[in-house]
């Protein structure tokens, strides 16, 4: 394992324009020290007054809103996971004033075992309000990113890859981050793509015990982790398609994170490309297989302006680059294929 490289602050609140096109991950210590939030637990004696602090911030910021929560046993030690036979998972959701999940995180503390609570992505806009205008951070994206609020006790979501790059900033507790690069999928073991327990496919293996017997090629992937841990105020920049593994080390801790994507809103995701390749390439023998190989690449992968240079450009159609035009025409004339 390696640490994360980290980037030197000149101010905080301020994220540099050169890291949000970076393709290597990287710290930003006290990003968010100076927000209102963070300050509240900060200045705690403790960590059982850090926890209490930042509820009481929280709750100042909420306005009746309901939130969707992962309920999970003792036993499963707060790992998600599926369950045995992989029909499901192993926690139950529920939805819940956002006060009763504070109150219930802070409740956690004094059980023996404790059970495990876990709000994910939340847009502030639906859970606080008003967070924005108190929270600022300089963000210099062309499109608006989609800002969340994620929220639990001791929780491990196992690694898992996001397409829209991610600005995650502590604001309550600790967290630790295990990252791999997009490359190590094979080494990751990754469960089903079509049934996930919060949309992305998560990796099969608990890396705090693993079976390298059942997954012998972890060890490769342990080997290439990159592993920081994060304090209040301190942020991760995750590029696009990094796995990541994200553990709350503190009895109630609480991320704001920042998501864009690197490509105009009207694009499609290339997960559906995936989707589709899967069902009309994957199994045809292994010669069309590597025909189909050759012109991915060709059109795709290695695509540079001499592939359809000799195509005159009022004929190159689905060679043209597209705007949101051409994408809504391609959706449109794709649909009427598959729909045959």
């Amino acid at each position: 394992m390696q640490a994360v490289k980290e980037w030197r602050l000149e101010t905080p609140g301020q994220v540099p324009p050169e890291l949000l096109v970076s393709d290597e991950p990287c710290v930003l210590r006290g990003l968010v020290s100076h927000w209102p939030l963070v300050r509240a637990s900060i200045g705690a004696a403790n960590e059982a007054a850090a926890a209490s602090a930042a509820a009481a911030s929280l709750k100042a910021m909420w306005r009746d809103a309901t939130v969707g929560v992962f309920q999970m046993e003792p036993a499963t030690q707060g790992r998600i996971a599926y369950n045995a036979d992989f029909s499901g998972f192993n926690f139950s959701r529920e939805f819940m004033a956002f006060d009763q999940l504070l109150a219930q995180l802070l409740a956690c503390r004094e059980q023996k075992p404790s059970p495990y609570a876990y709000m994910g992505s939340t847009t502030v806009e639906t859970c606080l309000p008003g967070f924005r205008a108190e929270h600022s951070l300089a963000f210099a994206t062309e499109e608006e990113p989609l800002v969340s609020l994620w929220l639990g006790n001791q929780i491990r979501v196992p690694a898992h890859q996001d397409w829209p790059s991610n600005l995650a900033c502590c604001v309550a507790g600790r967290r630790r981050f295990t990252l791999y690069p997009p490359d190590a999928v094979a080494d990751l073991y990754i469960g089903p793509l079509d049934l996930t327990p919060a949309g992305q496919p998560i990796s099969l293996v608990d890396d705090a015990a693993p079976d390298l017997q059942r997954f012998p090629r972890f060890a490769q992937a342990q080997a290439r982790a990159q592993v920081v841990e994060l304090a209040p105020g301190d942020a991760i920049y995750i590029p696009s398609l990094w796995w990541h593994q994200v553990e709350g080390l503190d009895a109630l801790n609480g991320l704001i994170n920042y998501w864009w994507r690197r490509s105009p809103a009207w694009s499609d995701s290339p997960m559906h490309a995936l989707w589709l390749t899967l069902a009309t390439v994957r199994d045809l023998p292994p010669s069309e297989r590597e025909a189909w190989r050759a012109l991915f690449n060709h059109y795709v992968f290695e695509a540079d302006a001499e592939t359809a240079a000799h195509v005159p450009p009022q004929a190159r159609g689905l060679l043209a680059p597209l705007d949101e035009t051409g994408m809504r025409r391609m959706r449109a004339w794709l649909m009427k294929k598959l729909n045959r």
